[in-house]
């Protein structure tokens, strides 16, 4: 019984939040979404040469960042 007290305290302690994962997987698609456009034909076109690095930076440079920093509130009192 005390295993699964302490197994929920190292849950509840955890720095990773519900959303850290969920933002993190926004990146995550967005990257897979920029990657799938750069490999469209024709190679200079829009979706390949405009688009899809402008995605890849926005989930490498803005999206991923914020997944690591967002931190979540804890309506608990300290007692």
């Amino acid at each position: 019984m005390t295993k699964v007290i302490q197994k929920q305290k190292q849950i509840e302690n955890l720095i990773i939040g519900k959303k850290n994962i969920s933002v993190f997987l926004i990146g995550l698609l967005t990257i897979v979404i920029g990657f799938i456009l750069m490999a469209q034909p024709p190679v200079d076109g829009f979706l390949s040469r405009t688009l899809a690095p402008v995605l890849l930076v926005i989930a490498y440079l803005i999206i991923f960042p914020i997944s690591i920093m967002i931190k979540e509130k804890n309506n608990q009192t300290g007692g």
